[in-house]
């Protein structure tokens, strides 16, 4: 027999709602590898004091979960598993970085093909890993431009990206 106590500061619908789309992002984080976006998420619940609230939110995701997928004698067996195996640390979040194809994007860029460029961006669950990749291919590429050639593509995003950059005034002054 469950005996449930009814608390007079029990939480309003809303905040349950709220509460309940704050565990959903973290646990899409959690679950697509975003260390980013699991560590963003985890600092705004702690500035909010909300991490109780979450937390059981959370736990009770999981109960629902394993009562689904298993029956009750089945899903007490899968939960004590799961405790024994349990991380020492379990701050991290479990990152594919096989999924992130840094060559294929930069062939695909070279070869302008933005859907494919779109789905590979789609396809990865954390684009940290995706951009890092481009950025080292980047890096590794400078070297062998001609004399120059790096500073002009600057000054081309540049323009691009950030309109006409002020000329800026050398600091000597004349005497």
């Amino acid at each position: 027999m469950v005996v449930t106590e009814e608390l007079a500061d029990e939480l309003p619908a809303e905040a349950v709602e709220e509460a309940k789309a704050r565990a959903a992002t973290l646990l899409l984080a959690f679950r697509h590898g975003n260390q980013l976006a699991y560590d963003h998420a985890l600092d705004r619940l702690f500035a909010e004091h909300a991490e109780r609230e979450v937390t059981t939110l959370l736990v009770w995701i999981a109960a629902e979960a394993v009562r689904k997928a298993y029956a009750p004698e089945v899903g007490d067996r899968v939960l004590r598993g799961l405790a024994r195996r349990a991380p020492a640390d379990t701050s991290r979040v479990a990152i594919d970085e096989e999924t992130a194809d840094a060559a294929r994007l930069l062939e695909a860029v070279g070869a302008g093909e933005v859907g494919v460029v779109r789905a590979l961006v789609a396809a990865t669950a954390d684009t940290t890993f995706l951009l890092g990749g481009l950025l080292q291919a980047v890096a590794m590429m400078l070297p062998l431009l001609p004399e120059g050639e790096a500073g002009e593509v600057v000054a081309e995003l540049r323009r691009r990206h950030c309109g006409p950059v002020p000329e800026i005034p050398e600091a000597r002054g004349e005497a």
